[in-house]
């Protein structure tokens, strides 16, 4: 893998990871249209969600920062960024249980998944489930609850859904969205919840990959490594703000329709 493949996959992943389309599927099926492609396990498609990681920090940052200052010890009743004390301690505690959720999920199933990464077919054919979970998200009329009104049990479900969408082709940030929007949340709360909750999910899989292939990357691709990390963080930040547009604007079907366009194409094409 060259300096300009690794920055490409870097665009892709910042393009994809945050639109409702399945950065992984997208992965997945680029990698396999680059001839002699190879990385260490999946630690390069690590490496670009630690780039969008970076991208969520920076657009979250307030609300980042208002929850940890919630949780610190006597933090005093009243309001961090403008929404009472006891919402983001509510926030951080669905966090918390959706992610546990969605760990025990990733630890189960971590061979399986690491299987399916290279199955084009598969990621293919669930990017037509990832279209069929927006297009019944985008039909939820009225949507009316918002933070303060999410349960542990919407954490639950919500890291249910997360951990399922390890497997390419679905993705984290719609299936997420798409499922608090199913569960009555409004969109724009159900997209800062998915991706709030997407910080501990790519921390901890990084943790993970790096112990494993950390030491198996060969020094001339670090720099690449880095490049890929960086253009999908600048394309990241960017690609959110037109996310949310389109989510005030109800216009997730349209992603819809492009996912069952791409994996129907490429399940033609293979």
């Amino acid at each position: 893998m060259n300096l300009w493949e690794g920055v490409l996959l870097g665009v892709v992943q910042g393009l994809t990871e945050f639109l409702p389309v399945s950065s992984s599927g997208h992965l997945v099926i680029a990698q396999s249209l680059i001839e002699g492609f190879h990385q260490p396990g999946v630690l390069f498609d690590v490496m670009l969600h630690f780039g969008t990681l970076l991208a969520v920090v920076f657009f979250f940052r307030k609300d980042i920062g208002s929850i940890l200052a919630a949780l610190l010890p006597g933090a005093a009743e009243g309001q961090k960024g403008g929404v009472p004390v006891s919402v983001r301690r509510n926030t951080a505690l669905c966090i918390l249980v959706a992610t546990a959720v969605t760990g025990i999920i990733g630890i189960a199933f971590e061979e399986t998944v690491s299987r399916l990464f290279g199955s084009v077919r598969m990621a293919a054919a669930m990017l037509l489930v990832t279209g069929l979970l927006l297009f019944i998200a985008e039909r939820i009329r009225a949507p009316y609850r918002t933070e303060g009104d999410m349960t542990l049990m919407d954490g639950l479900l919500i890291g249910l859904v997360q951990g399922i969408a390890l497997i390419p082709g679905i993705s984290r940030s719609g299936s997420t969205i798409a499922a608090g929007m199913m569960l009555k949340i409004t969109g724009e709360t159900a997209a800062r919840f998915s991706f709030l909750l997407s910080v501990p999910a790519i921390l901890g899989a990084m943790v993970l990959e790096f112990m494993k292939y950390s030491g198996s990357i060969p020094r001339s691709d670090i720099f690449v490594y880095a490049a890929g990390a960086a253009a999908a963080a600048v394309v990241g930040f960017f690609t959110l703000n037109l996310l949310f547009f389109m989510i005030k604007e109800r216009k997730l079907k349209i992603f819809a329709y492009y996912c069952w366009f791409v994996g129907i194409a490429t399940l033609m094409i293979l």
